[in-house]
């Protein structure tokens, strides 16, 4: 089992980068163009603050942003762990650093197609969150995902505050 508090543990089940999002921001070259599962993972789980509005994109002129309340329902007490997802298939052509890409413009208020974990954007310290990513080679990316959310329910009985489905 994962312990979805340590880094450390995290990095010894294979994922890598550990990249603030101001880092990314300025410079995605270190995210690969590989298939894979990636984390998002707030420094200050314990203490989230929100705003109102957030900062990501009015995609398809959708307002991204939930109330508080909303908010505060998803949050996960003692969670590192913001966010799980995943980039790409075995069919198709998104990457680590093509979906990557598409969640940080849309932290950037771009109009970019990446609704799903559209919450983080609502944290007050979005800026410190911190972005991690394993590679999935020759297994489907989706598998892996749904393994590591399954592993993160078992341990905190929710999903992530920021996955608003299974």
């Amino acid at each position: 089992m994962i312990d979805f508090n340590s880094i450390e543990d995290l990095k010894r089940n294979g994922f890598k980068g550990f990249k603030k999002v101001n880092d990314l921001w300025n410079n995605r070259s270190d995210i690969p163009k590989e298939k894979g599962v990636y984390l998002v993972l707030d420094p200050n789980f314990n203490k989230p603050e929100y705003i109102i509005p957030g900062v990501g994109g009015f995609f398809k002129n959708r307002n991204p942003n939930v109330p508080n309340a909303e908010l505060e329902r998803n949050f996960v007490p003692n969670s590192l762990v913001v966010y799980i997802g995943k980039a790409g298939s075995l069919t198709g052509n998104a990457t680590l650093h093509s979906r990557l890409g598409q969640y940080l413009r849309f932290g950037q208020g771009k109009k970019v197609g990446h609704w799903g974990g559209r919450y983080i954007w609502q944290l007050k310290k979005y800026q410190e969150l911190i972005f991690c990513w394993k590679p999935t080679p020759g297994v489907e990316p989706r598998n892996v995902e749904v393994s590591i959310m399954n592993n993160y329910s078992d341990q905190f009985y929710m999903r992530p505050f920021a996955n608003l489905v299974a």
